[in-house]
């Protein structure tokens, strides 16, 4: 990313020439400044909502509140797997109704960027890819493979069709503006060498064959090739509709990352837009991780740094947390996804998250002309301090964005006869080249605290049991020498299969002393696993994200004569990432029996029996007609390992998102109506000694009025009575605001190219906003002074104004908005008490209808 640009070049200018002559039509086009959207160039930002990670209930709501955030772009990926999860089997309906998705989008006016992959990580189940094809005989993935390249080409031009067939792509009047092939390949490239090369190169051809009229992206492909450099034009009429326009076939490399404004060496190419594609808003979890987060005002900087040098469009990974439903988690992936996004896994915004980056988007939009149509200048003070401004010769059109890279100490920058002074490491925004409208280490929107609430309905639940029972091989037939491997046998339809062998022992091979006691070790690729001899539950063990294989081994009893060995081997999602994906396996791989007095006895090539999934799922125990095939008992506590626990419960009030708690299981699954909300695992714990996830979320659209069947499956036996159904709000907001903060970014606007202020003398405030319509009942803290703490948890410092509560309460209270001044004058009218200190406007406030 260069600091300066007078020009683009020839070539940059014949592109541009040829995007404004097809302006005329509907489509997309760009050049080195921006992306060219029916003829106009954009700012665009955009965050990444996945339609499988929520449901159609929700999508509505989730599409209004990034717009609302300030979008004008969704992103998502599409998901291989859950489309053709059988070979020539596909499903584009409920949750994967990829088409409705994008059309909500289209109908808030907003664009889409479709990830088609199909290889795609995104921390989903085998990266995406259907199980079926790790069977294709010869098959290597991602790579120049042809069975791969043969099914791959399959499936993106169905997905192409399908969208052309509903008129989904910008020049048949679609949202979709931008299409990605593969996804961050040269991450593995290397590991392919020659064969690597010419596969992208093969991708890339294959995306500019299907004539879609978009740019194509791949995101970290530092060389993604322009295969053709000319132009082509669009196909015959799709269902009638006109699908014609001149369409630039370049591939686009991107960034992905948190701070692509500064490790983001540019485009390849000088008539290529910057393009951010993932600004990680915080950072997904895996089982045993303790919480991620990421401060709104380093996001706010790493956006406001990367517009400053050329960027154009910047997508937030993730913009809604979304949840894993089901099995789609990959390896060792818990079940919330991404949580601290600005739209939390609920769909609740998250503050100052939310609305920080709001007010930038406001922000940046003020500076649009000077971005997209101004020539870039840098000047750099020091080796904290730079300006960048953009200025279009000849007008008055001028932006400027003031760094101070420091991490610790305020600074202050002179630009055009004015002095600034810019809190540490932050970037202040001039949309005129004079007023700041905006910090990204100032906050003036409101903050909030996330409550989880018992639900008064719901909780009436009477719980039933039923114990698998274990099998052995008296049950299940010798079938292998060895045991096999765990995904082949699977083959992704269950996380569990049962593994049994057996030994004859004389008293003569058991030890003679009662303190010694044989050992049963088993050395594991992954994932978990439970063990038993003659039907009593040994123990358990499991590997971990960083390392799927492990070693199980505990003292057990043997007698002498016939003795029983059954493992339950378990996988936690299948692998998203790395090269030769096809070539990760699972599941036991050496057992042996250790202590005896006859030596260490190895049962590897004993002859095992293996038995797919559980009874309770091949009679779908989680459903109302499965429920029935099937004798429960009622639960009197903790129960045996491997067990099945029913009850019923009504719907929770209102319509604030549910969870579910469920603090004494141990590891499992939840269904509620049939459906599976995902797995749970409490005794995996994190370095912080407390579970990575506590609360899972029940989607409101899987709750009916009444009768809710909610079946729990727990692996190593626990305790069904403390579980708790629980309703989520964000009703507790703050605000907490300095003299030295800019006031609110609505007290500007660009009005006909002019940038102008909506009042004189604009100064900061103390806004207030209750969600869903609510208003504040409560006023539970204010104080102007130096107050200390977090939205929850504030405390009065060494100064306070006692009017503080008072004059709060009778500008918000019964309001769904307010806004209180930061005027000396209201809170102290007897006289500044604390005149040497910089004060602060702190105030928590509770909503309710």
């Amino acid at each position: 990313m260069g600091t300066e640009k007078a020009g683009f070049g020839l070539l940059s200018t014949l592109l541009l020439l040829s995007s404004l002559a097809a302006a005329k039509e509907q489509g997309v086009t760009y050049d080195g400044k921006s992306l060219i959207i029916n003829g106009r160039r954009e700012l665009l930002f955009s965050g990444s909502i996945h339609y499988p990670r929520s449901t159609p209930h929700m999508w509505p709501d989730l599409i209004r509140k990034a717009k609302a955030g300030g979008l004008n772009v969704i992103q998502t990926y599409v998901f291989w797997n859950i489309h053709e999860p059988i070979q020539g089997q596909f499903n584009f309906t409920g949750n994967y109704d990829l088409a409705r998705f994008i059309k909500m989008i289209g109908e808030n006016d907003m664009y889409v960027t479709l990830r088609i992959g199909p290889f795609i990580q995104a921390e989903w189940n085998h990266g995406g890819l259907p199980y079926w094809l790790r069977e294709v005989a010869n098959i290597t993935f991602r790579s120049d493979n042809p069975p791969f390249k043969h099914y791959m080409e399959k499936y993106v031009k169905m997905i192409i069709q399908k969208m052309k067939d509903e008129n989904l792509f910008a020049p048949q009047g679609g949202p979709i503006i931008l299409a990605q092939i593969e996804n961050e390949y040269n991450s593995i490239q290397l590991a392919y060498r020659e064969a690597g090369t010419r596969y992208v190169q093969w991708a890339a051809n294959l995306a500019l064959k299907t004539k879609i009229g978009v740019p194509w992206i791949m995101c970290k492909q530092r060389d993604a090739p322009d295969p053709v450099v000319c132009c082509l034009k669009m196909g015959n009429s799709v269902k009638q509709s006109s699908f014609t326009n001149t369409s630039m076939v370049f591939q686009i490399n991107a960034c992905n990352g948190r701070h692509c404004g500064d490790t983001f060496t540019g485009p390849n190419k000088p008539y290529k837009p910057s393009l951010w594609t993932e600004n990680w808003t915080a950072q997904y979890r895996v089982w045993g991780d303790p919480p991620s987060q990421r401060a709104a005002e380093d996001l706010a900087f790493s956006v406001a740094r990367f517009f400053a040098k050329n960027g154009t469009l910047v997508n937030y990974y993730m913009y809604h947390g979304g949840t894993n439903l089901g099995r789609t988690s990959s390896v060792f992936t818990t079940t919330r996804y991404y949580d601290e996004a600005p739209l939390d896994e609920y769909g609740l915004q998250r503050e100052p998250k939310w609305s920080h980056l709001r007010d930038l988007h406001k922000a940046l939009r003020m500076t649009r002309q000077a971005l997209l149509f101004g020539v870039p200048h840098t000047k750099v003070i020091s080796n904290d301090l730079e300006i960048r401004y953009y200025e279009v010769s000849g007008t008055k059109t001028c932006s400027a964005f003031l760094t101070n890279n420091n991490t610790n100490v305020p600074q202050q920058i002179e630009f055009r006869g004015e002095k600034y002074l810019i809190p540490p490491r932050s970037i202040s925004i001039l949309p005129d080249c004079k007023t700041v409208v905006y910090n990204t280490d100032s906050i003036v929107s409101q903050h909030n605290a996330r409550n989880f609430l018992k639900s008064e309905k719901a909780n009436n639940l009477k719980w039933e049991v039923l114990s698998e029972v274990i099998p052995d091989n008296g049950r299940i037939p010798v079938d292998s020498k060895t045991p096999r491997e765990l995904y082949e046998l699977n083959k992704d339809t269950t996380d569990y299969a049962w593994y049994t062998t057996s030994l004859r022992l004389g008293s003569s091979d058991l030890p003679f002393k009662k303190a010694a006691r044989p050992i049963l070790r088993v050395a594991s690729l992954g994932h978990a696993l439970l063990a038993f001899v003659n039907g009593e539950y040994v123990g358990s063990s499991h590997g971990s994200h960083v390392e799927k294989s492990f070693v199980f081994q505990k003292a057990v009893n043997l007698k002498p004569g016939l003795n029983r060995i059954t493992l339950l081997a378990m996988t936690i999602g299948l692998p998203d990432s790395g090269a030769y994906m096809e070539h990760r396996y699972a599941g036991p791989r050496l057992v042996t029996i250790l202590g005896l007095n006859t030596g260490t006895l190895d049962l590897t090539l004993n002859g095992w029996g293996h038995q797919v999934g559980l009874e309770g799922e091949k009679v779908s125990v989680y459903t109302q007609e499965g429920s029935k095939r099937v004798q429960w008992s009622g639960s009197n506590g903790v129960a045996p390992p491997v067990s099945w626990y029913k009850a019923y419960f009504q719907a929770p009030e209102g319509e604030d998102p549910v969870v579910i708690r469920l603090p004494n299981m141990t590891k499992g699954m939840v269904w509620v109506n049939g459906k599976s909300i995902g797995r749970y695992w409490n005794t995996f714990l994190t370095p912080l000694e407390e579970p990575s996830q506590s609360v899972y979320h029940i989607p409101r659209s899987f709750i009916k009025p009444t009768d809710n069947l909610l079946v729990v499956f727990d692996e190593e036996g626990g305790d069904p009575s403390s579980i708790e159904i629980l309703i989520v709000n964000r009703d507790t907001i703050c605000s907490s605001i300095t003299e030295n903060h800019p006031p609110n970014i609505n007290s500007w606007k660009v009005e006909n190219r002019a940038f102008k202020a909506i009042m004189d003398g604009a100064k900061p405030a103390a806004r207030l906003h209750c969600p869903n319509h609510k208003k504040i009942v409560d006023v539970e803290f204010a104080s102007f002074g130096d107050p200390e703490g977090v939205c929850g948890q504030y405390i009065i410092g060494k100064c306070n104004s006692a009017v503080s509560k008072e004059v709060v309460e009778k500008i918000c209270m019964g309001k769904e908005d307010c806004e209180v001044p930061l005027d000396q004058s209201l809170f102290d009218k007897n006289g500044d008490g604390c005149p040497d200190i910089v004060k602060t406007l702190t105030i928590q406030a509770r909503c309710s209808h």
